[in-house]
């Protein structure tokens, strides 16, 4: 069930209808048996995860709580990871694995050795709820947090439907107050809510959508047919992967006010970046920092070998969003472009003007798309071989020049005047009528741009 179908509007529409009708405990009750429906319709057997998972973390989390005991609260916290990432390494990586292992048999001669693929089907979001439990479990232990002692509120926490697929990763220390207390629900955060929901589907199916047909046409073929080309796709799914990724959290922040709770912030205008650095602070911002907090810090993050740190965080943080060789490449690329930015660039003595610095970064960032979206390894070599050496083989693509210019053009000339407003009546510059007409008008925009064809979130592969 994806947010831009028919099924998740009728769901939606029912929920609500009860929703508003139950006292706060019952409130938390009916979201949370939501949650298992929603999570379930992907299909049922993922339920039965997702709830070993809840188990797990809960009761590591109440034993660690309890004891005094240094060591046996170290022991349970690695139990706690351990187990974590075994139920997600079996289900995301066991299989690259396995397809590694009988590539290199092969090359060795010693094709009886191949094992048989499993052909597991990756559970939907597992990377995101399995961050979120064991970012609970380590806050526990850190003491920064007390462990809730309710079952089903921790359940809620676990699986509370608007950001389970595709996050923001919420932190313990943010979402389960919210959960526990007593949420008051405003005419400002409904209207928040709402504008956050148009917003973020105009960005997902007016946006996103129509750049992802540009973009599939450019990389069916692992070589484009000039450089150009291949730079349209790239800079077609440059957009596309930020309109599809954010315009979800949009729409899992706006639902989420309509129920009373703030989730995090996860982009802030991420293609107006200065540097690398800069990037990590606006793009996905609930994973860079949960890669701070739990992994480049204990590796020992400014201190020690910090270039260490640096790239072993966004290999880990790569292989995290699949299990591909091109999502290593990326994290490698991501790390290199880190290391460099602190090593070189934050220590140059002349002024570098700040629109170059933009420019700069953002021509870096869509290179690193290309690693990302790439198929194959080769498939990068081939894009980065035409753009150098063929860029005007063929006749002027017009129409998919002009598909490209037109969504970005249309996207920026709404961000402009937004810049990630929660409500549009914020906004001093229109008049009052304005603020309630741009919204429908973007209805209208997305309904008229809508494709036939919807596609799932980018995401929730990860």
């Amino acid at each position: 069930m994806i947010f831009n179908s028919w099924e998740f509007f009728i769901f939606s529409l029912l929920f609500f209808s009860v929703f508003y009708f139950l006292n706060q405990k019952n409130k938390n009750r009916f979201l949370l048996i939501s949650s298992y429906f929603f999570y379930g319709a992907w299909d049922y057997r993922f339920l039965l995860l997702i709830f070993i998972s809840t188990i797990i973390d809960y009761s590591i989390s109440l034993k660690i709580h309890k004891s005094n005991d240094h060591g046996k609260r170290k022991k349970l916290v690695i139990l706690s990871c351990i187990v974590n990432l075994s139920i997600l390494g079996f289900f995301k990586y066991c299989d690259f694995f396995i397809l590694n292992i009988n590539e290199v048999s092969t090359f060795f001669g010693i094709d009886s050795t191949n094992l048989a693929l499993l052909k597991i089907i990756l559970p939907v979001g597992i990377s995101f709820y399995t961050f979120q439990t064991m970012s609970y479990t380590i806050d526990v232990y850190r003491k920064q947090i007390k462990p809730i002692t309710n079952f089903l509120d921790y359940a809620l926490y676990v699986s509370y439907f608007p950001q389970l697929v595709a996050g923001p990763i919420e932190r313990a220390s943010n979402l389960i107050p919210q959960v526990v207390n007593k949420r008051v629900i405003t005419k400002n955060m409904i209207s928040s809510g709402l504008w956050l929901i148009t917003w973020g589907f105009f960005k997902k199916v007016a946006i996103a959508d129509n750049l992802a047909m540009l973009t599939d046409k450019v990389f069916i073929n692992e070589t484009p047919e000039s450089g150009l080309i291949a730079l349209i796709g790239i800079y077609a799914f440059t957009f596309q992967i930020y309109c599809d990724f954010s315009g979800y959290t949009d729409i899992a922040r706006g639902l989420s006010k309509l129920m009373g709770i703030n989730l995090m912030m996860n982009f802030k205008l991420p293609y107006l970046s200065t540097s690398p650095q800069d990037f990590w602070r606006r793009w996905h911002i609930s994973l860079s920092s949960w890669l701070k907090d739990y992994l480049y810090i204990p590796l020992g993050g400014n201190k020690g070998s910090i270039l260490r740190n640096l790239m072993i965080t966004m290999v880990l943080g790569g292989l995290w969003h699949g299990a591909a060789w091109n999502f290593i490449l990326w994290g490698f690329y991501q790390g290199t472009l880190l290391i460099i930015h602190r090593q070189v660039f934050k220590n140059m003595s002349f002024h570098i003007p700040h629109w170059l610095k933009v420019i700069s970064m953002f021509q870096l960032t869509c290179l690193g798309w290309l690693i990302f979206r790439a198929e194959s390894l080769t498939q990068i070599y081939q894009f980065l071989s035409v753009i150098m050496t063929d860029f005007f083989h063929t006749s002027l693509p017009h129409q998919m020049i002009f598909s490209l210019v037109f969504f970005v053009s249309l996207l920026n000339i709404f961000e402009f005047f937004f810049k990630n407003t929660e409500d549009p009546r914020s906004i001093p510059l229109w008049s009052n009528g304005g603020k309630y007409i741009i919204p429908v008008i973007i209805w209208l925009l997305t309904i008229t741009l809508m494709p036939p064809q919807g596609k799932a979130f980018i995401y929730f592969q990860f």
